[in-house]
């Protein structure tokens, strides 16, 4: 599955999710191939958040950086 993550204010990623395990990945998957954690940003479908546990089902996230630096 080919998803667009918008990191606002910052970078687009393209990535190719594939399952692992026979399950699908989740946005907290997601998440971690860009290189974010769960506990900083909030990810958004069509403008509403998500959980991070949901499978993606969406070919285009926004992720809201929550926490920046220090």
């Amino acid at each position: 599955m080919r998803v667009t993550v918008d990191v606002k204010g910052e970078d687009t990623h393209e990535l190719e999710l594939e399952r692992t395990d026979g399950s699908p990945p989740t946005y907290a998957s997601l998440l971690a191939e860009v290189g974010l954690s769960p506990h900083e940003v909030s990810v958004l479908v069509d403008g509403r958040p998500v959980p991070e546990d949901q499978p993606v089902e969406s070919d285009h996230v926004t992720v809201l950086r929550l926490i920046k630096g220090g």
